[in-house]
């Protein structure tokens, strides 16, 4: 998952759900040689850190090497510094003439503010410290100020208004400084500001309230429910979180064996809250309003600007078409858990929404008995870094060395610093890995960019900063750190993210690595899905801890098919969620109440019966961060399978093809039409029935595996 921060023309470009993006500090930006402090990157993972490793008696250098936050008041320092560059830089681009050098100030500028707000967005969530996260917000809410305010500023969009409208200078830029100057403008014309000043004043109103709505929102969409211990039955009360005469649910508990443990589960913490649904509703109808105010017939077109899908028509073509092709496999796989749930069950055997997670997962542990205990031995954290470390030096010539930070540097000292190296250019980049649970630590698994790449005015390379944030166990005294085969497949995936902001070579840090349209930013992580399901990729790393064996074949073959069982029902649920998402951004005033079009939808494209008073979209937190990009997933996914199978499938190793693929893919970011980057990789414009028949071709069994388990 990528993470999002500012919204607006001066902030980065990107997919996401929560906050982050870029940094201040100059870490690490001169050196291109390999340090002798930097050790085995395996090796670092299956030890715990000691004293010595965080420089506990050397001088404190600050959060990510940025000396002013050696202490949460620092980051009042940090972001006076940057208003201070903000108005130079605002009062040198509105003088300077129109040319290439108001599209570098403009992306300066942007750096400026990013390199502050992005790096306190991800403070504010992950620091375990209450004053750094304090001081962290204290610091995303004055840039978002400043931020709104030069979205407004006239006389700063005229500047750029003026070198778009010189055909002759525009023709002169190269295309990606052409491109980086239309996107800025983009982002300035959907706040409104080519309106009148009433109108500009209204988008910038709608721009607030939408902020709040989405902030109050996601709380709602996380917020356990309560009900009396009274009203359940008391071997289901058992299940839940006692609370005085109530208990208390804090999700769906769809892994649970016991169906009443589930449906109880889904019932309560689905049940409709008034609040909640206002707020929907609103949110919507702001989103709406905005997108109309500034020239666009939906908040679905006005999202869809740039991405591979281009439109909402498009999106639907794709969802319908892939819906059509699921339809008959989804039916085989609802029938099967029908089956399953009465051979356990046979007193209560209709299939209901909340059935398909348990069932198909005993369906799959029945097939191909697959147990994560016995996986986890060979996943010890170190081999998969190990591994990670082998591919990218095949494919890219790429190592990654662990490097001990200053002190200070780390907001726990647990996060491993990562040198990321290539073999002819040097280092890269760093990468910061956060992997390891502790109390107060969001839950998801994410990346954030602290700070982007650009080639600044000396000529010099800004190199990227990022953090991986996982949520691992950690060691114990008698083993290291050992993943079940999800999180190992996650730790590939949020890799994928890292290696594109590292790989990423853009002139401007607005279009820098993971900075692109939603559709195109999943790409590099899902494909890296792929490496850690390949048993080549696998074997090179994956050895049991204590007896060094090999991993036997056959047991990643059944752990890559059995993801297939039911796995078209998987995927029409996120088709039905996917056109929810566009059906909800699509044109107002709706036909009905969000509830009622939940229910339609639901019927019509996931086949399971809505289940009155519940209001599942009111629990859907992605609205927020993917309000009309929710199909971004399994387009993302058609286009990882298609790189997959016609570039990586015979040889997963091959350099020749991952220069290519970090050519023509990697090393533009956003500074492309993402199109234009799978067309190059490609060397073909897919279709939507190809990328259609991408993902579903994923669905149809291995015919090997088959045979093992007929022996």
């Amino acid at each position: 998952m990528l993470c999002k921060g500012l919204s607006g023309v001066l902030a980065p470009r990107a997919a996401a759900l929560l906050p982050g993006r870029a940094c201040l500090g100059l870490l690490g930006a001169g050196r291109r040689g390999v340090s002798t402090s930097w050790s085995p990157v395996g090796a670092a993972f299956n030890v715990k850190p000691q004293g010595s490793r965080l420089d506990l008696f050397g001088e404190r250098r600050g959060l990510f090497g940025v000396p002013e936050l050696s202490a949460p008041e620092g980051f009042r320092v940090a972001q006076e510094n940057a208003l201070r560059k903000t108005e130079l830089l605002v009062a040198r681009v509105c003088s300077t003439p129109p040319g290439p050098q108001t599209v570098h100030i403009f992306d300066e500028l942007s750096d400026v503010l990013c390199r502050v707000a992005d790096l306190a967005d991800f403070v504010k969530i992950a620091h375990p410290e209450p004053a750094f996260r304090e001081a962290a917000e204290e610091a995303c809410r004055s840039i978002g100020t400043v931020v709104e305010k030069l979205n407004t500023n006239v006389d700063l969009y005229q500047s750029l208004q003026r070198l778009l409208a010189d055909k002759r200078l525009m023709d002169s830029l190269d295309a990606e400084t052409r491109r980086v100057a239309e996107l800025f403008m983009f982002d300035f014309e959907i706040s409104g500001i080519h309106l009148d000043k009433e109108k500009r004043r209204k988008a910038v109103d709608l721009h607030v309230r939408i902020l709040d709505l989405s902030s109050t929102f996601l709380v709602g969409a996380n917020l356990p429910a309560r009900i009396e211990k009274r009203l359940l039955p008391e071997h289901v009360q058992q299940s839940f979180v006692p609370a005085g005469e109530h208990v208390v649910v804090d999700g769906l508990h769809a892994e649970a064996p016991d169906d009443l443990v589930r449906e109880a589960a889904y019932k309560i913490f689905l049940y409709p809250n008034a609040g909640q649904l206002r707020c929907l509703e609103e949110l919507l109808s702001h989103r709406d309003q905005l997108a109309r105010l500034v020239g666009y017939s939906t908040y679905s077109q006005r999202a869809l600007q740039g991405t591979i899908a281009k439109n909402p028509e498009t999106v639907m073509e794709f969802l319908e078409k892939l819906s059509d092709k699921l339809s008959e496999r989804t039916v085989k796989d609802f029938e099967m858990m029908r089956r399953m749930k009465m051979k356990l069950n046979p007193q209560n055997s209709e299939l209901m929404p909340w059935d398909p997670p348990y069932y198909s997962g005993v369906l799959r542990a029945e097939r191909y008995n697959i147990e994560p205990s016995l996986y986890c031995p060979f996943f010890s954290l170190g081999a998969c870094m190990e591994g990670l470390n082998i591919l990218f030096n095949r494919l890219f010539g790429i190592s990654l060395y662990a490097e001990p930070p200053a002190r200070g540097e780390v907001w726990c000292e647990d996060v491993r610093k990562l040198a990321v190296v290539h073999d002819e250019e040097g280092l890269l980049g760093h990468i910061y890995c956060d992997f390891f649970q502790r109390a107060g630590k969001p839950h998801q698994d994410c990346h954030f960019t602290i700070r982007g790449g650009r080639r600044t005015e000396d000529g010099h390379y800004q190199l990227p900063v990022v953090v991986l944030m996982l949520n691992l166990p950690h060691s114990s005294r008698s083993s290291p750190t050992l993943l079940t085969p999800g999180m190992m497949e996650n730790l590939f995936h949020e890799m994928g993210h890292a290696m594109h902001s590292m790989l990423g070579r853009t002139r401007y840090q607005h279009v820098t690595g993971t900075r692109c349209p939603t559709d195109f930013a999943e790409v590099p992580s899902v494909l890296m899905e792929y490496f850690a399901n390949d048993y080549r990729v696998v074997s090179q790393f994956a050895r049991h801890y204590q007896t060094g064996q090999a991993m036997p074949q056959n047991m990643v073959s059944r752990l890559c098919e059995s993801k297939k069982v039911c796995a078209a029902a998987d995927m029409q649920l996120q088709v039905f969620y996917a056109t929810l998402d566009q059906i909800y951004h699509g044109r107002h005033p709706l036909s009905s109440s969000t509830t009622a079009l939940l229910q339609e939808a639901q019927e019509r494209l996931y086949g399971l019966p809505y289940v009155p008073n519940t209001a599942w979209q009111l629990r859907f937190s992605h609205l927020v961060g993917y309000g009309a990009k929710y199909y971004s997933y399994l387009m993302s996914r058609a286009v990882a399978s298609m790189v997959w199978k016609e570039c990586f499938l015979q040889d997963p190793f091959d350099r020749a093809t991952g220069e290519r693929y970090r050519r023509e893919m990697l090393a533009h970011g956003g500074g492309r039409e993402p199109m234009l980057l799978v067309q190059g990789m490609l060397r073909k414009c897919p279709s939507v029935d190809d990328l259609v028949s991408a993902l579903v071709s994923d669905l149809d069994p291995d015919v090997e595996t088959f045979l093992w388990d007929s022996e």
